[in-house]
């Protein structure tokens, strides 16, 4: 299911996109931009949360990443 959503802009520009009617689909144009766009925002938004939650992890002693691979090492 599909929605309308209305964009005002100046209308030279509209009379520019009406000239070029036949060479581009609007429409297509508008979805195709929105999607790309919300996909990188979203991202954009998925990174900043994960950055939170590890930034609220407790640090981890060190050297305890490699007492980790080396026990996995010797278990194969």
């Amino acid at each position: 299911m599909s929605v309308v959503i209305s964009v005002r802009i100046p209308r030279k520009l509209k009379e520019k996109m009406d000239s070029l009617r036949n060479v581009v689909n609007w429409s297509e144009e508008f979805r195709r931009f929105l999607e790309r766009r919300v996909k990188e925002l979203y991202r954009e938004k998925v990174l900043r949360d994960v950055r939170r939650v590890i930034e609220m992890l407790p640090e981890v002693p060190k050297g305890t990443v490699t007492g980790y691979v080396r026990e996995d090492r010797d278990s194969h």
